[in-house]
């Protein structure tokens, strides 16, 4: 699907190099058919230098020879970046977007008429081959678009396709998720440490139990629900440290957390 397909990623940034790097490693594009910009010449030698592929500060020029296009800038910068690449963009060219809040009908109104977008939400852990990324297609997306679309994410973790209406509460659980799950680490290796451990055993061992219970809960048919009570023995040491999360409303803290990230991501759509 993918093997002789070009590539163009517009901004070298940590995602995007993040995208370049899983479809090397994984062989589903030679780096000689992917080409990154940035404006960061530096950055682009580091890039040219590590993975092996084509470098431009050029955005239109790369855009021009390519098949597929990897817009990996930053919102704010997305306007700009769509009126520099527009002549150069045409139909035949699938343009797929991971700039959080900015819809598939802002780019399509910036670039020639019935261009093929396609929306992603992917997230830093795709950095291990971890990521998650949402996928959602734009008005004239078709379907190998977004088969071609979930491919490429496939390579630096998993994907999902969703309406696009649901962007910005993904945005808000999994695109922020990961800082969510470093707070947590951060405040257990405090805890490990408060309570007589040193800071690299406890970090070793609160990232190993994080990692362990997601491996669980990803390959167990049990709900989290279920999970956590199988480990909660009546008036035990987990029920000790449940209720002292449950009296300081954790749920509610962390529910809080995903709707303001996700109204946050409503504001970056309206320019604010």
């Amino acid at each position: 699907m993918l093997k002789e397909k070009k590539i163009a990623i517009v901004g070298g940034g940590k995602m995007g190099s993040i995208i370049a790097q899983g479809l090397i490693a994984h062989k589903i594009i030679s780096p000689k058919n992917i080409t990154i910009t940035d404006i960061d010449a530096a950055k682009l030698d580091s890039l040219r230098s590590s993975l092996k592929v084509t470098v431009s500060p050029h955005n239109e020029k790369a855009v021009k020879g390519a098949d597929i296009i990897i817009i990996a800038v930053k919102p704010q910068n997305m306007a700009a970046t769509l009126k520099e690449i527009s002549p150069a963009v045409n139909k035949s060219k699938v343009v797929i977007s991971i700039a959080a809040g900015i819809t598939t009908s802002f780019i399509e109104k910036s670039l020639t008429k019935g261009v093929r977008v396609v929306r992603v939400m992917p997230n830093t852990p795709a950095l291990v081959g971890e990521g998650a990324a949402a996928v959602a297609a734009g008005r004239y997306a078709k379907t190998n678009d977004v088969k071609l679309t979930r491919a490429i994410f496939d390579a630096v973790g998993i994907s999902v396709e969703t309406n696009e209406k649901l962007m910005d509460a993904v945005t808000g659980l999994s695109g922020s998720g990961p800082a969510y799950f470093f707070l947590i680490i951060e405040a257990l290796m405090e805890a490990g440490f408060k309570t007589g451990l040193s800071r690299a055993l406890a970090k070793q061992l609160a990232v190993q139990t994080m990692l362990g219970a997601a491996r669980l809960c990803m390959e167990s048919d049990k709900e989290p629900a279920q999970l956590r009570e199988m480990v909660t023995s009546p008036n035990g040491t987990t029920f000790a440290g449940l209720k002292v999360m449950e009296e300081k409303n954790i749920r509610k803290i962390i529910i809080a957390a995903v709707e303001a990230a996700t109204m946050r991501s409503k504001e970056l759509a309206s320019g604010k």
